[in-house]
């Protein structure tokens, strides 16, 4: 079990690696949001993306987290893992692309944060939904 556990722990990992880099560009069409990112959560972040693209916005930097699995099921070889993150925003933050200046006036910071992450028909875990609080919210 602590090998799915560790599985879907790095998809979801790999999730906010992912959507740090696209954002760069609000690239909402990136394979790499496909590789850790499906049904409702690759939809949200899609369209997230795609909303701040046509806004002229990106990201800079990368969120720090510090996910930890609350539940596995089944018990034996768990196929959906259910994670909990206090989310770091303080460094990944929107900003204008044409002059760099920063989008909006409000400090990023510790946001809490819960994932469903699924095992693929393929093999692979993906995120499936996610759930972001406001900040301070952890």
């Amino acid at each position: 079990m602590d090998s799915e556990k560790g599985e879907a722990t790095q998809a979801y990992l790999g999730m906010w690696r992912s959507m740090a880099e696209a954002g760069v560009t609000m690239d909402w069409k990136s394979e790499k949001l496909r590789e850790y990112a499906a049904g409702d959560a690759l939809s949200a972040i899609s369209r997230g993306m795609y909303a701040d693209h046509l806004n002229g916005l990106v990201y800079k930097g990368a969120p720090k987290n510090h996910p930890e699995v609350t539940a596995a099921k089944p018990t034996a070889r768990p196929t959906t893992v259910m994670i909990s993150d206090c989310g770091d925003s303080t460094k990944w933050l929107k900003y204008r692309a044409k002059d760099g200046e920063r989008a909006d006036d409000k400090p990023g910071g510790r946001r809490a944060i819960t994932a469903e992450v699924k095992k693929q028909t393929d093999g692979d875990w993906r995120v499936t939904r996610f759930a972001v609080e406001a900040v301070g919210s952890c």
